[in-house]
């Protein structure tokens, strides 16, 4: 079980972070990743982001786990949208 809420908290993170990404990417809209911030380097970035999610999802198998799936990806999404919600970026100074 301890299994499925670690693979449901990394896909809630992961999906969290790939979804500002792919959005800005198919709005053609720069926004900063490690990569760059070019529109095709988001939707890059963003739809790998949401694969890697959906596999980890896959692997917490929800069906078997669903409210410890669920309660993983809700705490694994909290703290990504909160950083995303700041606007900063990597590096960045006040």
């Amino acid at each position: 079980m301890w299994q499925a809420v670690l693979l449901a908290f990394l896909a809630g993170t992961l999906a969290a972070n790939a979804y500002p990404h792919f959005a800005k990417g198919i709005a053609a809209e720069r926004f900063p990743t490690v990569f760059g911030s070019s529109p095709v380097v988001n939707v890059l970035a963003g739809w790998t982001g949401l694969a890697l999610a959906g596999l980890c999802l896959w692997g917490a198998h929800p069906v078997r786990h669903p409210g410890w799936a669920l309660l993983g990806m809700a705490v694994g999404a909290l703290p990504m949208g909160l950083f995303h919600a700041t606007g900063r970026t990597i590096g960045a100074r006040d």
